[in-house]
């Protein structure tokens, strides 16, 4: 998604690298949050708060390493169509296994589940994978500098737990935000169909920004009225005892 912008940015024009390293910071945070929102509902399926926090952390590490190689192989992946039309394939049967899937009794949180740990690690490892293959032509547009990819998608990396560790607060607060994301990685999976089938059906990076961003804003339109119950009572609790 980012191979247009950065085209603007490549070191031809002298950009100096710290400041293409922030832009390049900044600009993961902010396309990541369709990703944050899947790991986040992802890890929820372990249904304990210590094994969401361990699989997001051993995932994301695994995340990590596959992120690197798909950087120092980028040139290589963008010879076949077939690992774009896998990721493709991957991200669009996540979002039709949660829409159809039943919710649980005691929460609104769809599939997938997990027993164990070892579970949710790799589908953590490989979504995030899926979604870096929409970016891998980033990598091949500043491939003169390797070090500054690879510390970006360090840093990258990191940020993106601390947005998966927000989101999972937030998917229990408001009631349509594991759907808007799920929608979100749809439009990510059709966009890697789209390169596949043919690159100049694929919408502008703008559109997709733009629908991503008003998609979130319904996410984040309606609280779950539990929640919203539960803070008033602890509110009230707090004005009685004092």
């Amino acid at each position: 998604m980012l191979d247009h912008i950065f085209d603007y940015l490549h070191f031809n024009f002298s950009v100096e690298a710290p400041i293409v390293l922030l832009i390049l910071v900044l600009l993961e945070a902010v396309l990541s949050a369709d990703n944050a929102i899947a790991l986040a509902a992802i890890a929820q399926g372990l249904e304990d708060k210590e094994l969401e926090r361990k699989a997001l952390n051993f995932g994301l590490v695994v995340a990590y390493v596959l992120r690197i190689s798909l950087i120092l192989t980028a040139t290589w992946i963008q010879k076949y169509w077939q690992f774009e039309l896998l990721g493709a394939a991957y991200l669009l049967w996540l979002v039709f296994q949660h829409f159809t899937s039943e919710e649980a009794d005691d929460d609104h949180h769809h599939g997938p589940r997990f027993k164990s740990l070892l579970q949710a690690i790799p589908v953590i490892a490989f979504t995030d994978l899926a979604f870096s293959l929409d970016s891998v032509t980033t990598a091949i547009a500043v491939s003169q500098e390797k070090w500054l990819v690879l510390t970006g998608a360090t840093i990258g990396i990191i940020t993106l737990r601390f947005m998966t560790g927000l989101f999972i607060r937030w998917l229990d607060e408001f009631k349509n935000l594991e759907d808007a994301g799920y929608i979100t990685v749809a439009f990510v999976g059709l966009r890697l169909l789209l390169r596949v089938v043919n690159d100049n059906l694929v919408p502008p990076e703008w559109v997709v920004i733009s629908a991503i961003g008003l998609i979130l804003v319904w996410g984040f339109s309606v609280r779950n009225v539990i929640e919203v119950a539960e803070v008033e009572l602890e509110k009230s609790e707090v004005a009685t005892r004092e």
